[in-house]
């Protein structure tokens, strides 16, 4: 079965639309949203079949939905995120804004043609003529073996990347008075929400949006997502390095390339790749060899330096234990988790550092141990990664202490909770975090 998804408000167009698909044969089916949230939001799951995407940029916005502008403008910044998977035809009365969505689609390697919605009979006159042209002249190019269980793994990736989020919001929210954090967290002196996030976010964003929709680290996908997103809202913190490929990327240049020049050609050993990993470790949660390969072709497309794979690798792991271990007896939890990271951890300085905080005491202050194995102050992995995995084998139970209790070493605060809060909302689940913090986090679209 072939399916048409159209992004379409008005009922007689609607029923008019039935018709049509119908003309079309029986291996036709329609799929329609009435707003733009609710398309962005499902129309993924029909990828593996779309033969045609229809938008109208004239829709209105959904009843009730004051967040979200319900154009057809949005859907395409939304699907040009994605590499192409279909033909696109739009179908709008709104020259100016017909032509920009166009654009969007256009510049991002799809195939779209547009259509004027003018008249009483254009959809069986115009629209239809034109949608089998374009069936006859392109196909699906749509390429994913998602799991049996995809939904489940996404439900899951969903709760880390929620728990990453939080922690980057609060680690960049105390950043300048980090030993605040544990109590300010314990009283509830916090500013109401939205609270914004950082890069640490938005590249996790990417990564999980691109394994939603390919069940695996399609790098490409990653590579383009990562430079879209940074384009359209690069004042997220991100680092001089990435700004670099972000924009190389950009103008064209292949992630490759982009990813082994940088540094001298060294490429980046930096805490990029680790503060972005989590969700991915959830995903893939029950094949910790598939987790550390998936990290690594994640890190790859911006962190290709050997510490920098090490790092991420790391993380990924330890997010993966964290929902292994969520039913184990605690005094057990540490050692299995760190023996699990060290078995996959490639030898390197992250490897080195994380055996040392395997053999820190759960009753050191975190502030000594954060002494001994660094707080992200140099912004690499070696220097990052072994004090948050320390943090997390020992809070695996209470995520706000864990967030709190990281933030209040100082360094790089935004990243150290990110890492944190994504391997610990693993292991306690949504409900494990505060319900106000989940309304206070600013919202996104996966």
């Amino acid at each position: 079965m072939k399916t048409i998804l159209i992004l379409e408000d008005n009922d007689e167009r609607i029923s008019d639309f039935v018709k049509a698909v119908q003309q079309l044969g029986d291996d036709y089916e329609l799929k329609f949203w009435r707003d733009a949230h609710s398309m962005c939001r499902e129309c993924a799951t029909f990828f593996p079949t779309t033969a045609l995407i229809s938008l109208n940029d004239d829709v209105n916005p959904a009843t009730g939905n004051t967040r979200h502008s319900s154009k057809g403008a949005h859907v395409a910044k939304f699907l040009a995120d994605f590499l192409p998977v279909c033909p696109v035809l739009l179908h709008s009365s709104n020259t100016n804004l017909l032509y920009s969505t166009y654009n969007e689609f256009r510049f991002s390697g799809w195939t779209v043609e547009r259509l004027g919605s003018l008249g009483v009979d254009w959809i069986p006159k115009s629209w239809l003529p034109k949608a089998r042209q374009i069936l006859l002249q392109h196909g699906n190019t749509w390429k994913a073996d998602l799991p049996f269980d995809n939904a489940l793994r996404v439900e899951r990736m969903m709760v880390s990347l929620d728990g990453l989020s939080i922690g980057d919001a609060l680690g960049e929210m105390f950043f300048f008075n980090p030993r605040l954090a544990p109590d300010r967290l314990k009283t509830g002196e916090l500013p109401d929400g939205p609270w914004f996030h950082t890069d640490d976010t938005e590249m996790a964003i990417s990564i999980a949006g691109v394994v939603k929709s390919h069940g695996k680290v399609e790098q490409d996908a990653l590579a383009k997502r990562f430079y879209r997103r940074w384009e359209r809202d690069p004042d997220r913190g991100y680092g001089g390095m990435t700004r670099i490929q972000m924009r190389e990327m950009a103008t064209g240049e292949n992630w490759r390339a982009t990813s082994t020049r940088a540094f001298g050609g060294q490429g980046s050993k930096g805490n990029g790749g680790a503060m972005r990993v989590a969700p991915l470790g959830a995903y893939f949660a029950d094949d910790l060899n598939r987790v550390a390969n998936e990290a690594e072709a994640s890190s790859v497309v911006t962190h290709v330096h050997p510490e920098g794979v090490a790092g991420t690798v790391a993380t990924d792991l330890a997010a993966a234990m964290a929902w292994q271990l969520r039913a184990a007896e605690p005094a057990e939890r540490a050692q299995k988790l760190f023996g699990a990271i060290l078995q996959l951890t490639p030898e390197s300085e992250v490897r080195r550092k994380i055996q040392l905080a395997s053999q820190i005491s759960e009753d050191t202050d975190p502030l000594q141990a954060a002494k001994a194995l660094g707080r992200g102050e140099l912004v690499t992995a070696p220097d990052t990664v072994p004090f948050c995995l320390w943090l997390a084998a020992y809070h695996m139970d209470n995520y706000p202490e864990a967030i709190g209790l990281t933030i209040s070493v100082g360094g790089d605060c935004d990243t150290n909770a990110a890492i944190v809060g994504g391997i610990i909302a693993n292991s306690v689940g949504r409900e494990g975090i505060p319900q106000e913090w989940l309304g206070f986090k600013e919202p996104f679209i996966v």
